[in-house]
């Protein structure tokens, strides 16, 4: 049976490009359509820089509806919309204020892939990430649907005044230009050592590696703490009460009293709440009160760990009474104080703010397979594995496993590994 091959490239015209991404489609074009589909035949449909998120969907929905297998290739950049924060194909008008309406929303390639036949389905990706794309996928490993297998890597932005060359997906055309067309996962990891590192990407920040079964970005099970982010309630106000602040810009693991020890940056401030700390209600035409989280972010970088916690702490007792249980607003400051534990290296108080906040999501009538939700119980997960204590271990795992029963996540065997683990500790004393 004839296969179909989808090569699809696209990236913003001027300033906001991040990546030449249609210049490997005459390299991937060269190759015999049999070599990039695994088949004697194949079909193959090339998109280089289309401009409307509709035509994109059209040859996807074609491609994903004819029989046979489909392998894709898909190369461009990553961006947010605003709106709803998640992570779009940006098309060749596509401008950080326009991404919700000129942009391909990266949902519907799992959405258009999901009723295919398990295995018949292979994506090779080259994407590079903004800032801001960067930051949310952190947390949020990018999948294309279960059925299918995904392979590739999600780079950093590159540095300012440069365009990235889509190393990877020219490494994979190279590879297969030889007429020798290995399984996709020797494929994928052939092409992973001719790219041994950007030099115009960010400095320190890997490329997060997409495998099926494998970590994300290269991590063990549980996710590593450096992918875990604080994020702002997707529902705060469109007009936030308070002027926006900068986002601090000093990475915790340059604290000289946390050595030796990659740490997550600080979270960046979301919109401030609705609220005032205690005391602070101020007059009409009275000074505006700071965003907390700046005096968070300096309590954390001079090591005064415990007066964060505390504040964060106030700023929830606050919301709790102004909105109520549930609420955005307590469930966001539930997430920093979560973190800020993490930050100071308190695992088991970490893990019971991650499970307490997954469970409250759920209470609020969350889906457990809500992103948020699902990457709550990851995070309470990563953090238990480094609760030294065989006793709150043993405590802290029970929830955990049960809390995994309801909320699987999207790493396969995350319940057996609690199960696995849980069943060691009882022979602990």
């Amino acid at each position: 049976m004839p296969g179909t091959v989808l090569l699809l490239a696209a990236s913003p015209v001027g300033r906001g490009c991040l990546v030449d991404a249609a210049s490997v489609l005459p390299v991937l074009a060269a190759v015999a359509p049999a070599v990039l589909s695994g088949t004697e035949t194949a079909n193959v449909v090339e998109l280089a820089d289309p401009l409307e998120p509709q035509a994109v969907l059209t040859r996807l929905r074609a491609a994903a509806t004819a029989p046979g297998p489909l392998t894709m290739f898909v190369t461009g950049q990553l961006q947010l919309d605003r709106r709803q924060r998640l992570p779009h194909l940006a098309l060749a008008r596509t401008t950080p204020a326009t991404v919700r309406y000129t942009a391909f929303p990266w949902r519907w390639v799992a959405d258009e892939l999901r009723l295919r036949p398990p295995g018949s389905t292979t994506v090779f990706v080259d994407l590079h990430a903004d800032a801001d794309t960067w930051e949310f996928l952190a947390g949020r490993p990018l999948t294309a649907g279960p059925s299918t297998e995904l392979y590739g890597r999600v780079a950093p932005p590159p540095s300012r005044r440069t365009v990235a060359q889509p190393a990877y997906m020219r490494a994979v055309a190279t590879l297969l230009r030889s007429g020798h067309r290995p399984s996709p996962d020797q494929l994928h990891q052939q092409a992973l050592t001719r790219i041994p590192g950007e030099e115009n990407a960010r400095p320190g920040a890997a490329d997060l590696v997409l495998a099926p079964g494998r970590a994300w970005a290269g991590q063990p099970w549980p996710p590593a703490p450096e992918f875990t982010t604080v994020t702002a309630p997707p529902h705060a106000p469109a007009h936030p009460p308070h002027p926006p602040v900068p986002p601090p810009v000093s990475p915790v693991s340059s604290v000289p009293s946390v050595p030796s020890v990659s740490m997550p940056t600080v979270p960046t401030p979301p919109p401030a709440p609705s609220v005032q700390l205690p005391g602070q209600a101020g007059r009409r035409g009275s000074p505006v009160p700071p965003d907390p989280h700046e005096e968070i972010t300096a309590a954390v970088r001079d090591g005064r760990h415990d007066d964060a916690f505390a504040l964060a702490a106030r700023w929830e007792r606050e919301a709790l009474r102004t909105h109520g249980s549930g609420s955005e607003p307590v469930l966001h400051w539930m997430e920093v104080r979560a973190d800020l534990a993490m930050f100071a290296g308190d695992a088991e108080r970490s893990c019971r703010g991650w499970l307490a906040l997954a469970a409250n999501r759920l209470d609020a009538g969350q889906a457990p397979g809500a992103p948020e939700v699902e990457s709550a119980v990851d995070r309470a997960h990563h953090q238990w594995g480094l609760v030294d204590d065989p006793a709150r271990a043993r405590e802290l795992g029970a929830e955990l496993a049960r809390l995994r029963q309801r909320v699987p996540g999207r790493r396969e065997g995350a319940l057996d590994h609690v199960r696995r683990q849980l069943s060691q500790l009882q022979t602990q004393t």
